[in-house]
């Protein structure tokens, strides 16, 4: 299965991703007047969001009650370039009336380990080819 993204040029600081079905996120470097998350902010949320529908996802097929649900995400970079994350904190918010701690440990850990494509892409050996063409 492959997955399509085309980014396009903004402005130096900024440019706009959008995936084959058209829906479109917007990312901003800039160091000051941010108006969207950066590169590795989103590698975050997409790891918080991955995750989080997975959690989601066992705790009701558990037959649980999910009244809320938050995932904050603490990633420390590396201060040499490349600034890669060489640590990810996840801490999870979760309120449910009829689901253990010891449940929800379990269903993260599933998640995180198993299930969340994200997350095993971060630890993925990716190949990586490229191509330029000249217009």
């Amino acid at each position: 299965m492959k997955t399509v993204t085309k980014t396009r040029y903004v402005s130096d600081y900024e440019y706009e991703a959008t995936n084959s079905q058209g829906l479109k996120v917007k990312i901003d470097m800039k160091d000051q007047g941010k108006a969207d998350q950066s590169p590795m902010e989103l590698v975050l949320s997409a790891l918080s969001g991955c995750v989080a529908v997975e959690v989601a996802l066992m705790i009701k097929k558990r037959r649980k009650t999910l009244v809320d649900f938050v995932i904050e995400a603490e990633g420390t970079r590396r201060d040499e370039t490349p600034k890669y994350y060489t640590d990810i904190h996840l801490k999870f918010i979760l309120t449910s009336p009829d689901a253990n701690e010891e449940e929800l440990k379990k269903v993260t850990k599933l998640s995180l380990e198993k299930y969340c494509s994200v997350a095993s892409s971060l630890k993925a050996n990716i190949t990586f080819s490229t191509e330029v063409v000249r217009s």
